[in-house]
């Protein structure tokens, strides 16, 4: 049974998909760093503490760059025929 990256028709279906969740996670990650640099320029606790709002920033930017390269192997495997 294939797996998901050895199918090719799999990967050009994904595009669409990879780079929505790709943003979305980049965005999320821009939201959380904002509250981390609001919180400590506040020198207040949101929830979490600032430090802990950039852990989480960076965690999911990291989360988002395997969106984006699943979004361009999908590009590359849909433009080379």
């Amino acid at each position: 049974m294939a797996q998901h990256w050895e199918d090719r028709e799999k990967m050009k279906a994904s595009l669409g998909g990879s780079g929505k969740w790709g943003h979305i996670f980049w965005y999320f990650a821009a939201v959380f760093a904002l509250l981390g640099v609001i919180g400590d320029a506040a020198n207040a606790t949101l929830g979490l503490e600032p430090a802990s709002w950039f852990l989480l920033a960076m965690t999911t930017f990291l989360a988002s760059i395997t969106f984006f390269i699943g979004w361009a192997v999908s590009w590359y495997l849909t433009i080379s025929k």
